[in-house]
Order: C-alpha cells, then structure tokens, then sequence
C-alpha cells in the first residue's frame, strides 16, 4: 500500500462519511473555514483509500487526528510512513494502541481517555426551558475569554469560532456565567463539534450547563445533520448531563502531547 497526499475535498469526504460521528472533526475540517489548516495523509491500496490522517494548524500547537476501528494495521502502516514528516511538537488524538508507534521517537503524555458522543435522540432538547439564553457574538469576546480564564483554563478557544455565530451564553447581571459553544462547524458538510462549555464554578449545579448546549444544539439542526462532542472519560457529570440531552456515546479515544 502506498501512502499519499490528498487534495481532492470530495475524495476525502467519501471515505470519511462512513462514519460520520467517529470522523466529525475531520469532516468539519474540510471546510473552507479550515482547509487552509489541513494537511491530509492517506494509505492507498488499488487506489482506494484505506486509511486517513489529518495534521491540522490553525492553532498555535499543531493537532493530528488518527481515527479508526479495529482492525487498524492500516492505520498503523500510515502512521509508521509519515513519522518522518510530522511536527517536533504536536498534540495528537488517536485510538486504541496507536500511541505505541510514536514511544522511540517522541516524549510523551498523557492526556486521557476521552469518549466520542453523537446527538441521536433530538426529543429531550424541546424540553429544556432555554428562555434565558442569549446568542454571543465578536463583542462578547473579552467577557468570554474572561469566563474561560476563571473557569476552564488551559481550553481549545479558537476565537474566529465566534464567527460561526454558534456559542450561546446566560448572563447575571453584566456578567457572563455560562457558555456553550463549536469547535467545529460546517454547513457545507453537515456536521458541528460542540465544545468549550464551562460554567463559573460558583453558579454550578443550576441546569446552566444543560440550557446553553440544548441551545445550541437547537440552533446547529436548523442546518447541519450530525452534532457531537469530545468529553473526558472521567468527567462524569457532564457525561450525564450530555446523556440527559439526548447524545450516546459512540467511541472512545486517547488524547496525547508528543515532542521530540
């Protein structure tokens, strides 16, 4: 099998339309938004496509996402043949053992277990009262980096996410509590990542949490069709509140920081 390039967007998006949840990142990727971000390698066998790995790098630490069920020799080889092209430093989501292929060439840490959740069940979300919700938008950025400072530091913002017009927030008073917002969202390729949900540690256990993200999650089904998220396996209490939502969980993966 020979590892490739790829360019062609439609190519890329039929192989991983045949598992649209376990690929939802990938395929929001593909949007103009980030293509200019994407580095796509690939396993080619009688050309057709075996595997797929993405090298993302529109943040600041270069992200590569190595996603696959068993069995994964195929993705394996791929990763074994790309090693040499990969960054110095980088962080990395990868599934089951795959983690082995970088232990004599990178130093490396963990960063957990973490659950892959689709939304399957809509019905729950008409049910949650979302009167006090507000959309948040570019001026809002500087009481939500705020938010995040108190409450989640150290977490994935990209603020141009912003301009996708999908983060929701309540307020009390002048002060922003509560959050909900994508990492990735493509209309295009139907698919939405939710992420960098928080809420102030003191305004906790309200249902705030639920609000924002059934919001949110309302808004992303007028026009995408598969909405999902990425959730630490140990955080129980947002996996029964993402539960309670209507998502399931539908895989899990490793999260890793490797550096020559």
């Amino acid at each position: 099998m020979k590892p490739v390039c790829l360019h062609d967007r439609d190519e890329i998006a039929a192989f991983l339309r045949r598992d649209s949840y376990l690929h939802l990142y990938t395929l929001g990727d593909l949007d103009d938004f980030f293509w200019p971000y994407t580095t796509w390698y690939a396993l080619r066998s009688h050309e057709q496509i075996e595997q797929i790995i993405l090298v993302y790098t529109g943040t600041d630490l270069p992200v590569l996402l190595a996603l696959a069920d068993e069995p994964m020799d195929a993705m394996r080889e791929l990763l074994r043949s790309i090693l040499p092209v990969l960054p110095r430093r980088f962080y990395a989501h990868l599934s089951g053992d795959l983690a082995d292929i970088f232990a004599a060439d990178y130093r490396m840490e963990s960063h957990g277990e973490h659950d892959k959740m689709a939304l399957i069940d809509r019905s729950p979300l008409a049910a949650v009262d979302t009167a006090e919700v507000i959309a948040l938008a570019t001026a809002d950025l500087s009481a939500l980096e705020e938010l995040y400072q108190a409450s989640y530091p150290g977490n994935w913002f990209d603020s141009r996410m912003l301009e996708t017009g999908h983060y929701y927030g309540v307020r009390n008073g002048a002060e922003l509590v509560s959050v909900a917002g994508v990492h990735v969202y493509s209309q295009r390729y139907g698919v939405a990542a939710l992420g960098n949900i928080t809420t102030r540690p003191q305004c906790r256990g309200a249902g705030l949490g639920a609000k924002v993200t059934a919001q949110l999650c309302k808004a992303l089904l007028r026009t995408v069709e598969h909405v999902g998220l990425n959730v630490k396996a140990d955080n129980h209490s947002a996996i029964a509140c993402y539960k309670k939502l209507g998502f399931e969980r539908i895989g899990s993966y490793q999260e890793w920081m490797l550096e020559t």
